[in-house]
């Protein structure tokens, strides 16, 4: 199988190895010729993973159309405000029906379209799939036990993403529901920041598991509202996800909630982390949503005082996680509607 990899980034870089050492001819997209020349000649990515020998077949190339040629698996790895820009470049250049593949984790602002929205926009004749789960990038690189969910509406690229890239240590499960694993994926980005602020804060554990657990609750009622099945959120993509990012350090949105909480600024905090903490962005853009639909979403919501709204810190916490509920899961009682 030749396998297309379009971003040498964290994950991207994991993913192409684990498929090259399934026997995969793997090349990479890198933007940068100096990155490019890197992995061929180092067989290194050192800004990501500079511990990671990466598998001596893989090729990096600056050229899109030579990492695409012949391509039967094309991952799109990129930042999500990155993703409407590629797929324009990918639709002059990828061979017709070539499958899609997105680890992207975000939400478009214009039209709040889910990435797989955005690429069958820009390439409507592609099958696409979406991955996500509990993956930290760095422990994938370690070969820890790690599982996935591959979720799209074609059997072809199921079948084409657990042949790349499922071996011993990286457990590959499948779906149908698109929208619900790819809304946990962006969401648990949000609620590891409030996550990363309660832990900052010395919150007990009990309070721990009521966030999280209360968390998991506004994400899936955000997904049946958009026509998920909330049931999928007891999965990898659910609450495997939004667990292994709101208690481990190595999650970016945790590490700048945590730094809040310690009296940095949102600026100071993101200049430290180095890289993009998708959940900031995507907190706004998921707030605005709820307040025009009039979904209820009351840790969102404080949150998104904390961050945009200039709250302080510790009084606006208490008050997410203090917010009333009339049911516990309210899917399992017709007719009832959460509360504010």
């Amino acid at each position: 199988m030749q396998v297309a990899v379009i971003g040498a980034g964290s994950f991207g870089t994991v993913l192409a190895d684990i498929a090259a050492h399934n026997q995969c001819d793997v090349k990479i997209y890198a933007r940068r010729a100096d990155l490019a020349e890197e992995i061929n000649l180092h067989r290194r990515n050192s800004r990501y993973h500079p511990e990671l020998e990466l598998h001596e077949s893989i090729r990096a190339v600056s050229d899109l159309r030579e990492v695409l040629h012949g391509a039967d698996l094309v991952l799109l790895s990129v930042p999500s405000k990155s993703m409407d820009h590629v797929c324009q470049e990918l639709a002059c250049v990828v061979g017709p029906g070539t499958a899609l593949l997105s680890t992207t984790k975000g939400i478009r602002s214009d039209g709040f379209k889910l990435m797989s929205q955005v690429i069958s926009e820009r390439l409507p004749d592609h099958p696409i799939g979406v991955l996500s789960g509990p993956n930290l990038a760095h422990e994938v690189a370690e070969r820890h036990l790690t599982a996935s969910v591959v979720a799209s509406q074609s059997p072809t690229v199921r079948k084409l993403t657990r042949d790349a890239f499922a071996n011993k240590y990286f457990r590959l499960y499948s779906s149908e529901d698109l929208i619900s694993v790819e809304l946990g994926g962006a969401l648990k980005n949000i609620y590891a920041i409030a996550a990363g602020l309660a832990d900052g804060l010395g919150v007990g554990q009990n309070t721990r598991a009521l966030l999280i657990t209360r968390s998991l609750a506004e994400m899936s009622r955000l997904s049946a509202h958009m026509g998920g099945n909330p049931l999928s959120f007891l999965g990898l993509a659910g609450v495997g996800d939004l667990y292994v990012t709101s208690v481990s350090p190595l999650s970016r949105n945790f590490r700048v909630g945590r730094a809040l909480a310690k009296g940095h600024t949102l600026e100071a905090a993101e200049a430290a982390l180095g890289q993009v903490a998708e959940g900031v962005n995507t907190l706004r853009l998921v707030y605005e949503q709820c307040q025009r639909d009039t979904v209820a979403m009351p840790i969102l919501s404080a949150l998104y005082d904390v961050i945009y709204g200039g709250r302080p810190v510790r009084q606006t916490a208490l008050r997410m996680m203090q917010a009333v509920h009339t049911s516990d899961v309210e899917f399992l009682m017709p007719g009832t509607k959460p509360s504010l």
